[in-house]
């Protein structure tokens, strides 16, 4: 690595992506190709989440990329959420479409055509599908790999009840997936809460969110939603039912929504990566272990070496653990600059001196460079496992101190512009009203976009991220005033700058 975090984080965070192998680039602006490591990645959060998908009855199908104009034009507030980022296909061939047919910026509607096709009464709720695909979504300005790209890859979870209870009973399920996904695969800490009415899903009823954080940009990161949507989409497409009980004879179903995105990942690596390049939470690293022989001119004992090696990632591959040994004629100092700058867990050392005494030498990559450990071959699988979850466990136990320092509790405009200016989110008593969500990100625009203001520090509006669920955690809101209007607080929201 050439930039320090410090020096340029935007241009340490491109060049990180590129010389750990995560991705490469194409000739389309926002256009990555995931590599081997990071596509690896996604399959373990994809391994993560589907069994517990599963666990609640939902089953995974595959919609068509393409949508008809007239079935995304169909929902007003949806598609102008999404408008400016669709990406349209009007020709084939030299020939003009005359229908215009969009890429998926979201399946809602391409799905719900077909829910109403397949939902005629209670009897065939609850219908839970989710696909794993990618979506388009064009129109933005400085693409980030991974946290802002116009293909990606997600998973969308689209579910119809009968009950607004059920409904939101499975958002809720949902989100508690999506926020262990973070903590127990990517060793992230989210902040669980509700999008306030300006911030939720366009067309939706209730979007609920999982909230995280980049200490070293001050930027919140939405990292994943889950919406109630309502009766809406079932007006709009006609998905009707005829109810269980006598009441009613017909009605629109519940509907909801949920994603999580490749994005996550980038999320995972600006939390934990350093100057040195990437650190990768052992639950997601394609190699947790690489083992690297230390030999001299000795060939009996290079032999006696490199069978100890293989043998060492024999029992580890056989316990679960993803081991590798490299046995090229590079020297060790290149291997080790190697492994460390792609980020591998835990490196293995062993020369002569290490078989004679049936022990390795381990250095785990989180840690500084002398710290490192003796294990005993006899213990190699019991000791390694225990290394490799205290890894995890220290990465979120770090982040997640970043992440609440990252956060100050203000009462009075004064200081909350103070917390935005030292790189912080805030915690605010608001009234929750649009009014003052509008007011405050106009406010802090004019305020940080000044001509006077210090060019290094971060510009731009500020916006609401969420009302945390653990309101209590925050303090007692009761006789609060709103930071912006002087108004009765009604809740404490967490404002920040947003990816």
């Amino acid at each position: 690595m050439t930039i320090t975090r410090e020096e340029n984080f935007g241009e340490w965070y491109s060049e990180l992506v590129i010389k750990s192998q995560l991705i490469d680039y194409t000739d389309i602006s926002g256009c990555y190709v995931l590599r081997p490591s990071s596509f690896f990645m996604w399959e373990q959060v994809r391994s993560y989440m589907d069994p517990r998908f599963a666990a609640l009855g939902v089953q995974n199908s595959y919609f068509p990329l393409f949508v008809s104009k007239d079935a995304l034009c169909k929902e007003e507030d949806h598609i102008d959420g999404f408008a400016p980022e669709v990406a349209w296909v009007t020709k084939s061939g030299q020939t003009d479409l005359a229908v215009h047919i969009a890429v998926r910026p979201t399946s809602e509607t391409i799905i719900y055509p077909l829910f109403k096709k397949w939902i005629r009464s209670h009897n065939d709720l609850p219908l839970k599908v989710n696909q794993w695909c990618n979506v388009v979504r064009w129109e933005f300005k400085n693409p980030t790999p991974f946290l802002r790209t116009r293909e990606f890859l997600w998973q969308e979870g689209h579910t119809a009840f009968e009950t607004k209870k059920e409904a939101m009973t499975e958002v809720y399920q949902i989100l508690d997936i999506y926020a262990n996904t973070y903590s127990e695969v990517l060793a992230v800490p989210t902040i669980k809460g509700t999008k306030t009415d300006g911030e939720k899903f366009p067309g939706g009823e209730t979007t609920t969110t999982v909230e995280g954080f980049i200490p070293h940009t001050g930027r919140a990161i939405q990292g994943a939603t889950s919406h109630c949507l309502g009766k809406n989409f079932g007006k709009m497409f006609d998905i009707t039912i005829e109810k269980s009980n006598c009441e009613k004879k017909k009605d629109y179903v519940w509907q909801n929504s949920w994603g999580f995105t490749t994005r996550s990942l980038g999320v995972s690596i600006m939390n934990h990566s350093d100057d040195r390049g990437l650190v990768v939470p052992p639950r997601i690293a394609i190699i947790q272990v690489i083992i690297i022989p230390i030999t001299f001119k000795n060939e009996e004992e290079n032999k006696l070496c490199y069978e100890m090696c293989n043998s060492m990632k024999d029992r580890l591959i056989k316990c679960g653990i993803r081991a590798q040994v490299d046995d090229s004629n590079k020297k060790p100092g290149w291997k080790y600059n190697h492994y460390e700058l792609k980020g591998v867990p835990l490196r293995l050392e062993c020369g002569p001196r290490d078989v004679k005494q049936q022990k390795t030498i381990g250095l785990r990559r989180d840690h500084d460079k002398k710290q490192k450990v003796t294990i005993e071959l006899k213990n190699l699988e019991t000791d390694v496992k225990q290394i490799l979850k205290q890894m995890h466990d220290d990465l979120l136990a770090n982040a997640t101190k970043n992440l609440y320092d990252g956060i100050v509790v203000v009462d009075s405009w004064d200081e909350f512009l103070k917390a935005l200016e030292k790189g912080k989110l805030a915690i605010c008593p608001s009234a929750n009203t649009s009014e003052v969500e509008e007011s405050i990100k106009k406010r802090t625009k004019e305020y940080f976009d000044r001509p006077d203001h210090d060019v290094k520090a971060l510009s731009g509006k500020a916006k609401s991220l969420c009302i945390p669920f653990d309101q209590k955690r925050w303090g007692d809101i009761s006789g609060k005033k709103c930071i912006d209007s002087g108004a009765p607080a009604q809740c404490w929201i967490l404002y920040g700058r947003s990816y």
